[in-house]
């Protein structure tokens, strides 16, 4: 008989705790999207435990803040925010931070600014929701790492990714 491959384990406990995410995130109002935005920013950011929960929050929650600059600004001097003035210039700040550490996973950022505008600017309900979907992040990681080893009777290693 074949072991589980590391993936499948993987899959298996992702799939269950999204799931349960999507009912306990309506059963509390919160945006089920975002939080599925915080949890892919998590395992795209390259990093596990946590290293990657800082390579999420960080750059997601500084990625609102930019979102709602735009906003503001735009409130401001709405002319340059229907031309997309102050998109451009946070756009360009956004990618300039990418040279600090703490801001260098550009796409969390990105992640974070494209949240606030589909959540309309309601970054009281949007923060909470990306935070979530961190540690939504790393429990279906950590737990991927668990159910394998339990499975398995091995620990996971990067070869056994590689393997499949």
């Amino acid at each position: 008989m074949k072991k589980m491959s590391y993936l499948c384990a993987l899959g298996i406990v992702t799939a269950v705790l999204c799931g349960i995410w999507a009912w306990f995130s309506g059963a509390l109002g919160l945006f089920g999207w975002a939080g599925f935005a915080g949890c892919t920013t998590y395992f795209a950011c390259g990093h596990h435990g946590v290293e990657g929960l800082k390579k999420t929050i960080i750059p997601n929650m500084a990625g609102v803040l930019c979102g709602m600059t735009i906003f503001f600004l735009t409130g401001l001097v709405p002319a340059l925010g229907d031309t997309g003035v102050w998109c451009a210039i946070v756009t360009f700040v956004m990618c300039i931070i990418g040279k600090s550490k703490w801001f260098d996973f550009i796409p969390g950022t990105f992640m974070g600014c494209f949240s606030t505008f589909a959540a309309s600017g309601n970054w009281m309900l949007l923060v909470p929701s990306l935070l979530l979907g961190a540690l939504l992040g790393i429990s279906c990681d950590k737990g991927g790492d668990l159910f394998y080893k339990v499975v398995t009777k091995n620990n996971y290693n990067d070869s056994d990714v590689e393997a499949e």
